[in-house]
């Protein structure tokens, strides 16, 4: 199975990149997390986006707030598919990163996921490799479904709480 990347911003970024780990290891699909800034170590980012493909990855994930370049920085050196997470900060809530990262230009595509979304980040990714992956299709059918029947229960139960 290919793995995942994940990149990260800064190291404040770990709690929103737990969510797409802990979501990756529920699923059993490989994974690596680096640290690597658009502005602070740009020739890392590029060297791992360029040797991405080569080195096992079968998708990228990069999550950055504020000026958010970290997502668009990946996709521009490598035609894997790439998930940007913008994160939150103090300033503006985050919706300076989420339209730093949804708003690339044309043939350089980042997909999008919601500020501080690192659980659909690491869903997206799984659907991603599930395309050639049979047996991570059937997990994540599973795990749909799992999910629904938890909602069922709980409306169930609703009325017995009111």
């Amino acid at each position: 199975m290919k793995k995942v990347g994940i990149i990260m911003g800064s190291d404040s970024d770990l709690p929103i990149i737990r969510k797409a780990t802990d979501m990756l290891k529920t699923l059993d699909i490989p994974f690596e997390v680096h640290i690597y800034s658009a502005h602070r170590t740009p020739d890392e980012a590029r060297d791992f986006a360029r040797g991405a493909r080569a080195n096992g990855f079968g998708v990228l994930i990069a999550a950055a707030g504020m000026a958010a370049h970290l997502a668009g920085a990946i996709a521009a050196n490598t035609t894997l598919p790439v998930i940007g997470i913008p994160c939150s900060s103090q300033n503006l809530e985050g919706m300076d990163a989420l339209l730093a990262t949804v708003q690339m230009p044309t043939g350089i595509p980042v997909a999008t996921v919601a500020i501080n979304g690192g659980g659909n980040a690491a869903l997206l990714a799984a659907q991603i490799l599930a395309v050639e992956d049979a047996d991570l299709a059937k997990k994540l059918d599973d795990k749909r479904a799992a999910d629904a029947a938890a909602v069922l229960a709980k409306d169930a139960s609703v009325m017995d709480n009111l």
